[in-house]
């Protein structure tokens, strides 16, 4: 006594649940495929990153070493520019070779002024200009 009696035993029958399984198989393993690939992609983004992070936070330190180099040349100029306001400005190195002053020198001279009023008006040590009448005097004999 057959249970199915309407169910005839033959080979595409038995092939039809079979090509099911087997598609069901296949589409069971291309999902695994793409899981695993995309666990391996995630993966391979995430190592980018972490070393992209890394770089980033090495550069933060160095910015951050340079911008505390920065603060210490900051002060230390404050520091320089509170000392040279303390300082008293030098005084402007006079010329060995003044045309000007010898000229007014011998002008005053040969007016008949005294070498110590010469000095005091041209501001010139009263050496230097006893020295230029007496190189004006050498000059003269000579020539």
């Amino acid at each position: 006594m057959n249970v199915f009696p309407s169910i005839v035993w033959s080979p595409d029958f038995m092939l039809q649940p079979l090509v099911y399984y087997v598609l069901l198989a296949v589409g069971f393993g291309l999902c695994i495929y793409l899981f695993v690939s995309v666990k391996i992609e995630i993966r391979g983004a995430l190592r980018r990153c972490l070393h992209e992070r890394r770089q980033v936070q090495a550069l933060e330190a160095a910015l951050e070493d340079a911008r505390l180099a920065v603060q210490s040349l900051e002060t230390d100029l404050r520091a320089v520019e509170r000392q040279t306001g303390m300082l008293v400005a030098p005084v402007a190195a006079r010329s060995g070779l003044n045309l000007s002053k010898r000229t007014h020198v011998l002008r005053m001279h040969r007016g008949g002024q005294d070498t110590a009023d010469i000095a005091a008006a041209l501001a010139l040590p009263r050496s230097e200009v006893d020295l230029l009448i007496k190189v004006h005097r050498i000059v003269v004999e000579q020539i």
